[in-house]
């Protein structure tokens, strides 16, 4: 199933390499000298995804002199917003693909939830933040991590995986919460794919080109699907903390109750209100916006970019 938007871009320049023509030499040349397997380029990496049954769509790309995506308000992660609709405008087809990604840079993306799988089975993809978190949490419960595809990104990997059709999964770690270092995607949403280029120039890549995805194991199912007591956690945080003014409870709180998938733009929302009541010489909630955001699973430097990128935003000093 294809959808029937075309999501072609405006064009835009395209420098060092992110518009060489899929296939050719130099692009081969440049996979091999990479670990890339050839998927140097935005256009080389959407092609191979839709070839292999994952529909694709255009995100912004970190090159272009700003950012390309649907959002109002940037929150300063250049190269990983949507710059179509994408649970609509995705395809399959390698005509759009085509006119979509030779046009200007964009980044591929893959819309997780229109993925399917042998079987009808569903697709999911854990998001690790490091090398080994989810193989750390297999061998907590006891097992393995299967073999299965692997695209490497900055930070860690994605590993993709087939769920049963009937299991409902959405972007939420379930009873993994506080457990893995990293995010579920799942139902309607979306990864970065393989020959996208990252805001820190590194090159999303494949591991192994052969490798498909392997069927999750029954154990990471169960975990996914077991409710995490957030009112627990909530509780020792303020406990231990007792933020002083009424309003940045409340900020925290936001917070605090930010689903995977969601966090750093709730973080970077309530940064924003945090940044207006400082400039106001109300009581300056930074400090306890980063707790928040690293009780809520946040990367402590990637949340304190957050931060520091609304108060510059509003016109205060991070």
């Amino acid at each position: 199933m294809t959808s029937e938007k075309t999501n072609a871009p405006a064009a835009t320049g395209a420098n060092e390499g992110d518009q060489l023509t899929a296939g050719s030499s130099d692009t081969v040349a440049q996979g091999r000298a990479t670990g890339n397997y050839g998927l140097v380029t935005p256009l080389d990496g959407a092609l191979w995804l839709i070839r292999h049954g994952f529909p694709v769509f255009p995100c912004d790309h970190p090159r272009t002199p700003r950012c390309t995506g649907l959002h109002k308000t940037c929150d300063g992660s250049r190269g990983k917003h949507p710059a179509v609709a994408f649970t609509r405008a995705w395809t399959l087809d390698e005509r759009r693909v085509h006119e979509t990604f030779s046009r200007g840079l964009r980044n591929p993306a893959v819309a997780v939830g229109a993925c399917q799988g042998p079987y009808r089975t569903r697709l999911v993809v854990m998001d690790s933040d490091r090398p080994g978190a989810i193989e750390d949490v297999a061998s907590a419960h006891g097992e393995r991590w299967p073999a299965t595809m692997r695209v490497l990104t900055a930070k860690g990997y994605h590993d993709y995986l087939w769920v049963p059709a009937t299991l409902k999964l959405g972007n939420g770690l379930g009873a993994l919460q506080g457990q893995f270092g990293g995010d579920v995607r799942a139902g309607n949403a979306y990864v970065i794919g393989p020959g996208a280029r990252h805001a820190s120039g590194f090159r999303y890549a494949l591991e192994d080109p052969e490798r498909p995805p392997s069927s999750a194991p029954a154990w990471l199912l169960d975990a996914l699907v077991t409710k995490p007591q957030f009112a627990a956690r909530r509780a020792r945080w303020r406990d231990a903390s007792h933020p002083a003014s009424g309003n940045v409870r409340g900020l925290v709180a936001f917070v605090l109750d930010s689903a995977p998938g969601t966090r750093n733009n709730r973080l970077f929302w309530a940064a924003c209100r945090a940044a207006e009541d400082a400039r106001d010489g109300r009581a300056d909630a930074q400090d306890a916006l980063l707790a928040a955001a690293l009780q809520a699973g946040l990367d402590e430097r990637e949340a304190r970019t957050t931060i520091r990128s609304a108060y510059n935003r509003m016109g205060a000093t991070a």
